[in-house]
This record gives C-alpha cells, sequence and structure tokens, in this order.
C-alpha cells in the first residue's frame, strides 16, 4: 500500500474523490470533489469489499489515541455559545454524545439552521445568548475553522441558560425561560426535554 501510515494533519489533501472514498477521519469538499484530512493521525488506505459495487479504496485518518472523539455529521453535541451575531452564533463543542471532548472544537450555528420554520423570522439575539448550553447536531465540517451545527428540531437547542441575575432558568415554552429568582422572562431556542 505503499502510503499506508503517512503522518497527515487537518486540511492536508488525501486524494481526489473520483479515486477515494472518505472514510473516518477524511472528508470530501464539495467545491473541487478532493478529500481531505479532518484531524491529525495516520492515514490508511482500506481496499474495498469484492461485492462492493463502489470499487474506489477508502482512505480514513486515525487518530492518535489522546485526541479521544471528533464529531462527525449526525453527532448529537453538546456547545456553550461564545458569540452571537446577527446571521450566526459560534459556540465551543465541550460534549459529543455522552462523551466530553479533549480537543477544542468550534461549531457555528447559522441563522438558517436554528428552527425548521418561520426560518425568515429567526432573530439571533432572541435565540441564544452568550454562556448558553445548547444541544446541536453537526450538519459538516463547515470550513477549517468550525463544524456547522444545527438547533432545527424540537429536542435541539438551549438546555441551560443563565439569567442576569446568575440563576439557572426555568423553560417555560418553547420560545421563553424564566429566572426563578427575579421572575423575568429573556427569549431562547428552548430545546424539548425528555418526558
Amino acid at each position: 500500500m505503499g502510503k499506508d501510515s503517512e503522518w497527515v494533519t487537518p486540511g492536508e489533501v488525501l486524494g481526489k474523490a473520483s479515486k477515494f472514498k472518505a472514510g473516518r477521519g477524511a472528508y470530501v469538499s464539495p467545491d473541487n470533489l478532493t478529500v481531505y484530512a479532518s484531524l491529525t493521525g495516520l492515514r490508511r488506505i482500506l481496499s474495498p469489499l469484492p461485492d462492493s459495487p463502489d470499487q474506489r479504496p477508502t482512505v480514513e485518518v486515525t487518530g492518535h489515541k489522546a485526541h479521544g472523539a471528533i464529531p462527525e455529521p449526525g453527532s448529537i453535541v453538546i456547545a456553550r455559545v461564545t458569540k452571537v451575531m446577527a446571521r450566526m452564533a459560534s459556540a465551543d463543542i465541550t460534549c459529543l454524545g455522552t462523551k466530553s471532548v479533549r480537543e477544542k472544537f468550534t461549531g457555528i450555528i447559522r441563522l438558517q439552521d436554528v428552527r425548521a420554520t418561520e426560518i425568515d423570522k429567526v432573530d439571533m439575539h432572541m435565540s441564544f445568548h452568550p454562556g448558553d448550553i445548547v444541544r446541536a447536531i453537526v450538519l459538516s465540517l463547515g470550513d477549517a475553522r468550525a463544524y456547522y451545527l444545527s438547533t432545527a428540531k424540537n429536542e435541539l437547542g438551549v438546555i441551560s441558560a443563565q439569567s442576569t441575575a446568575g440563576a439557572t432558568m426555568v423553560p417555560i415554552s418553547w420560545t421563553e425561560m424564566q429566572c426563578p429568582l427575579t421572575g423575568q422572562i429573556e427569549h431562547r431556542k428552548v430545546a424539548k426535554v425528555g418526558q
């Protein structure tokens, strides 16, 4: 296999999508149909199964054990909102499923990915505040700096938030949370918590 154990870093070209399928730790850029590494580790090329209709080999990157879990499209993550702007909010991903992440991963929730309905009426500042803890799903490896996240399902959105008085707020509807100390109501994109 020759290059079976080559060390690669995120963003490094692994090959063309016409020759390779992207496996774990790799992704295909839709812009130029090139397979890139999404983590630091060893590049491996896996031969296709004899009965597979797609006979391209799979290229994957096996991360160093110390790196822990890596977010992938479809993964549910827990993230802390760090900044809210007019068209997006940025967040630091802290958990992947039920496991905490060891590396720092950044996520972006774009305006169109906040909720599934009435997208044209979404106001980022009425959906999230810095410090909010959100449950989201990974849509894709957006760009080299951040994953694109979505809260456009009932069970996704803000799961914990602090009021201006410093208390943990209580959800009272899909769009509002209330401070138990002052009774003040603040707007959020609230996640529906299990029954």
